[in-house]
């Protein structure tokens, strides 16, 4: 019994942390045809300068490794949008008391929440055909947001999540 116990803290902190992608996507499209890519140039990613950097960074990375180009005349283009929020406490300790007597029954519980308020940061990527101005694929992470990490952490984090955003890309038919 002592030894589940380590196992389960780690499964309940991994989760806690965890990166979570919603996909959508055109089917019709022929991502075979788009190998370039680039920004909206009026894009306000809605993250602090340095972490738009990051960002930016880490997609570019990405990208290069799977084969595309970032180019000055793209076939798409690459639009990112976030937001914060705080995600409500799932996690609470219930309190009950009771009695009971011969003909006469009671009881009460309270739930205590438990643990710090959760922030977490919704990021929208959309990519969007240059030509035709339409979209065709679109991913949407939600992750947990420690505003007091430090740089590197912030780095290691972002690194995670466009590694597990653009997973992916292209979509496979």
């Amino acid at each position: 019994m002592k030894s589940i116990i380590p196992i389960l803290l780690l499964l309940f902190l991994a989760s806690c942390s965890a990166i979570r992608v919603h996909y959508d996507y055109d089917r019709d499209t022929d991502y075979s045809k788009y190998t370039t890519y680039n920004y909206f140039s009026d894009m306000d990613t809605g993250l602090s300068e340095l972490d738009s950097r990051r960002l930016l960074r880490a997609i570019d990375s990405t990208m290069r490794a799977k084969g595309f180009l970032l180019s000055e005349e793209p076939e798409f283009l690459i639009n990112i949008l976030s937001s914060s929020f705080q995600a409500p406490r799932n996690n609470s300790v219930g309190v009950g008391i009771g009695g009971s007597g011969r003909s006469v029954g009671g009881g009460m519980t309270i739930g205590i929440p438990v643990g710090a308020t959760n922030v977490e940061r919704e990021i929208q990527f959309d990519f969007v055909d240059s030509q035709r101005d339409e979209l065709f694929w679109q991913a949407i992470t939600v992750s947990s947001l420690r505003e007091n990490s430090s740089p590197i952490e912030r780095e290691d984090k972002i690194r995670e999540l466009v590694a597990k955003t653009l997973e992916k890309y292209p979509p496979k038919r």
